[in-house]
């Protein structure tokens, strides 16, 4: 069973991680237009702000079943994130 903590810090580092990569592209590529790699951006942390709080519930029943719901649910929107990423 993941643990409320390693999934936590999965979030963080998967969605920094995206973060990072949307700033990186900003500034490899100054002349394309910033807005694009600002709302992947805000995007990340609206689903960051999400997870933490599907994690931090308190009336789950089962927290193996509910903890591997989240996790699945950070890796297909995760996935998400970085098809945008890449089309930019």
């Amino acid at each position: 069973m993941a643990s409320k903590r390693l999934l936590k810090k999965d979030v963080n580092y998967v969605m920094g991680d995206i973060i990072d990569a949307a700033y990186i592209h900003q500034m490899a590529n100054p002349k394309e237009d910033p807005a694009k790699s600002e709302a992947i951006v805000d995007e990340a942390i609206k689903e960051y702000d999400e997870l933490i709080t599907k994690i931090n519930r308190r009336d789950v029943e089962n927290k193996q079943k509910h903890f591997k719901e989240v996790q699945a649910d950070l890796e297909t929107k995760a996935k998400a994130l970085i098809g945008k990423l890449n089309a930019l």
